[in-house]
């Protein structure tokens, strides 16, 4: 392996199957960096891999099996010596008002979008934290800062990774590794089609709300106004700024959507200042 190929970055992205994940890998590796490109099914990245030669690395990858998150992170950096740039993006959604929720379904969704990230960084944090050197990148969503009927769980969820990856960026920054939150608004993927899952149950009383929510987001995929190779680009270069954002939203409907939920918080924040108040004991 040349001197410039070990100098080359070395990414770790789970859920490359389709959508955003493999929309980062084929960025990554078209510019030059090395990819662990990985899924739960090897064969659904082993042609994207192939294309690359020595710097892509098709793993299997089922961030639900601690076993298997363990030998993709050892075949890595192994291949590759070490990893830079760990990207946690493995992840669906579910569509259910909460009381239709199944709880199978809802621990599942859990168990990916939470937990299943938190196995990933226990298997990657030990060496990035002996080099001293690191960025993470958690994919969250525009639903992980305001929340809609419907989508209750998978928002839950989000929200989680949201207050988890605040708090691993204060214990990490004075290690020199740095977390982003990225939060796109709606791609151009199959996560509102082929990936949605959906509880079977639907209450006639929630129809105007939850319901009607249901049928809207499944009619959108396809038609969602952002560009995944674009939010690739805009991830790559967070990835290679000297101090990256904690935060970094996608889209021009994820900018709209977090400036008036701002709005609105600060709104009713403002407006119950008083009450909020009254809540202190008189001499503090």
């Amino acid at each position: 392996m040349s001197n410039e190929m070990n100098e080359s970055p070395v990414w770790l992205i789970t859920g490359c199957s389709s959508g955003l994940g493999r929309a980062l890998a084929e960025h990554a590796l078209e510019r030059g960096d090395r990819v662990a490109v990985t899924a739960r099914n090897r064969a659904t990245v082993t042609g994207l891999a192939a294309e690359y030669g020595d710097r892509a690395l098709a793993l299997e990858l089922d961030v639900t099996d601690p076993a298997s998150v363990t030998a993709a992170v050892q075949a890595c950096e192994a291949a590759f010596g070490r990893i830079d740039v760990l990207v946690n993006n493995a992840g669906y959604g579910y569509l259910a008002a909460i009381e239709e929720g199944e709880e199978s379904a809802v621990r599942a969704l859990y168990d990916t979008n939470v937990h299943g990230v938190v196995t990933v960084l226990k298997a990657v944090l030990p060496g990035m934290r002996a080099r001293r050197s690191g960025r993470i990148v958690n994919i969250s969503s525009f639903g992980g800062l305001a929340a809609f009927a419907a989508t209750g769980y998978y928002h839950a969820t989000k929200f989680a990774l949201e207050g988890l990856s605040e708090s691993l960026a204060a214990e990490l920054a004075p290690l020199g590794i740095a977390v982003t939150i990225v939060e796109p608004g709606g791609l151009r993927t199959q996560w509102a089609g082929a990936s949605m899952r959906q509880s079977p149950t639907r209450l006639e009383d929630y129809e105007r709300t939850a319901g009607k929510r249901r049928d809207a987001t499944l009619a959108v995929s396809g038609r969602q106004p952002g560009d995944p190779a674009r939010a690739a680009a805009a991830i790559a270069a967070i990835v290679d700024a000297d101090a990256p954002p904690l935060r970094l939203l996608l889209g021009s409907d994820a900018l709209a959507g977090a400036r008036a939920r701002l709005d609105r918080m600060r709104g009713e924040i403002d407006a119950n200042e008083a009450l909020t108040k009254s809540a202190d004991l008189e001499d503090v």
